[in-house]
């Protein structure tokens, strides 16, 4: 946690530093703003452990396209969820929904650890366990998908249009804290426990934090005992009665702008899977991380065996990345770029252009995670910038929820084309063992970064229109 929480540090005081967008927010506000998002947003990085743990048992359990079968059908199940969960949180609120998503996945990672007790490690997987847990990590997906209606509705209420861009940098920290939770916590529960305990303690971590939003989360300022406000985004200047949702979604399915950015995390969906899900596979394929068994043994003669380090520390150098990007993008796009997302969304799909390139070269070196972990703060920034904040600015307060079903929806249907294509086309086998058959991960890649990178320049200029007043 130390590079965390050391990065964490810097960019509190380099933020505390620039120059304030002044709203007029009070003192009193902002602090019972940070009482509100912090707890839902560390319950949205929770969702993630209790989301990504599946990763943990590739190798001990499932085999690669085991993996992949069940993944996909997971996240097909959560880009379908929002149809319905987009419109939920609109009527009932985020911090409903959010109660929901904690306590839905904590009980479906209760039932996945049940199922993997008694089961035994080793090589070529659990062809029998397949059907079962596709079954319940899709539903697991189903209230995952909550996860960033929530957390998004949410806030939706307590930032302006002017300093979205900073909470979308906010999101992607939080992303990134649950990337870490998940690959880096996972790992040591493993070290330790059995199997089934990787889906025990997030599913308890959960419980815990369900608790805290029941008690500290409100949906808007008005119930916290602070004044609403104009927030400046695309429903502020309606006061009327919130539209049925088929006539919202007909509207924003008819938005260029919003179709568009739902296109763009299409793209951004598969390409950060591409990197986050095959990495540590790629590595131990390879053979650049030690067995367990042989750790053991060398730790026994009082040895340390030499170990890729991106692999060994996956999640918190994903976390850093994560962080690092969705901060400075979050800020880029709100103080250099007025309020625009198109812009530092471009600039972030360039580097995955570049990356997906670099990958070609790196591969039989070990240059290939740091290129990895670089094409990992892109695609992470652009998440933020477009699900976490652009949703918003598009959807406005009222139709945050389906805004955020649709986008983040199109995120994880490429989730889930990326889960099926990877599957398929990474080698197996022995092939697996020689880097020169790698060249398929990042030819699988490339072509969504470029399209990703294109349909961002569609969207340049794209800035939601309110008639509204900016402050408060």
């Amino acid at each position: 946690m130390i590079p965390i929480i050391a990065l964490l540090a810097v960019i509190a005081v380099v933020f505390s530093r620039l120059p304030k967008v002044d709203l007029g927010h009070s003192p009193a506000y902002v602090r019972r703003r940070v009482q509100n998002w912090l707890p839902v947003g560390l319950t949205y990085a929770f969702l993630y452990m209790g989301r990504y743990n599946l990763n943990s048992v590739i190798g001990p359990v499932f085999e690669k396209a085991q993996f992949s079968t069940i993944y996909g059908w997971g996240t097909l199940a959560y880009g379908i969820s929002f149809v319905i969960n987009g419109p939920l949180a609109d009527r009932f609120g985020g911090k409903a929904t959010i109660l929901a998503a904690a306590l839905g996945a904590a009980a479906v990672n209760v039932v996945m650890g049940l199922t993997f007790t008694g089961v035994p490690h080793g090589a070529g997987g659990h062809p029998e366990l397949v059907p079962t847990f596709a079954v319940l990590y899709a539903a697991n997906m189903y209230f995952q998908s909550f996860g960033a209606v929530s957390i998004v509705k949410v806030n939706s209420a307590w930032f302006h249009l002017r300093e979205r861009g900073t909470f979308g940098g906010i999101f992607g920290v939080l992303i990134s804290l649950g990337l870490y939770f998940a690959f880096d916590w996972c790992k040591l529960i493993l070290e330790h426990a059995p199997v089934q305990w990787v889906f025990f303690v997030p599913a308890a971590i959960l419980l815990v934090f369900a608790g805290l939003d029941a008690m500290l989360v409100k949906d808007t300022p008005g119930q916290a005992g602070h004044a609403d406000f104009d927030l400046g985004d695309a429903t502020s200047s309606d006061d009327g009665p919130r539209a049925p949702v088929f006539e919202v979604a007909k509207r924003m399915l008819s938005n260029p702008a919003i179709l568009t950015i739902a296109l763009i995390e299409f793209c951004s969906g598969y390409l950060r899977n591409s990197i986050l899900q095959y990495y540590k596979p790629f590595a131990k394929d390879l053979g650049r991380v030690p067995s367990e068994a042989a750790r053991r043994a060398a730790a026994a003669a009082g040895q340390v065996l030499p170990s890729d380090f991106v692999h060994d520390h996956w999640g918190m150098l994903n976390c850093v990345a994560g962080i690092t990007g969705g901060m400075v993008a979050g800020i880029i796009s709100d103080r250099v770029f007025q309020s625009r997302r198109g812009p530092v969304s471009a600039v972030l799909y360039g580097v995955m252009i570049v990356g997906a390139l670099a990958m070609f070269v790196t591969i039989p070196t070990g240059l290939i995670g740091w290129v990895v972990v670089l094409m990992s703060l892109a695609i992470i920034g652009v998440h933020g910038m477009l699900s976490g904040t652009a949703s918003m600015d598009f959807g406005g307060k009222k139709n945050t929820g389906v805004a955020v079903g649709l986008i983040d929806g199109f995120v994880y249907l490429g989730v889930a084309l990326e889960a099926f294509v990877l599957g398929r086309v990474l080698p197996e086998g022995d092939a697996k063992h020689n880097p020169a058959n790698w060249w398929t991960w990042p030819t699988a890649i490339l072509p969504a970064a470029i399209i990703g990178f294109i349909l961002c320049t569609r969207v340049w200029n794209a800035k939601p229109t309110s008639k509204a007043a900016p402050a408060h």
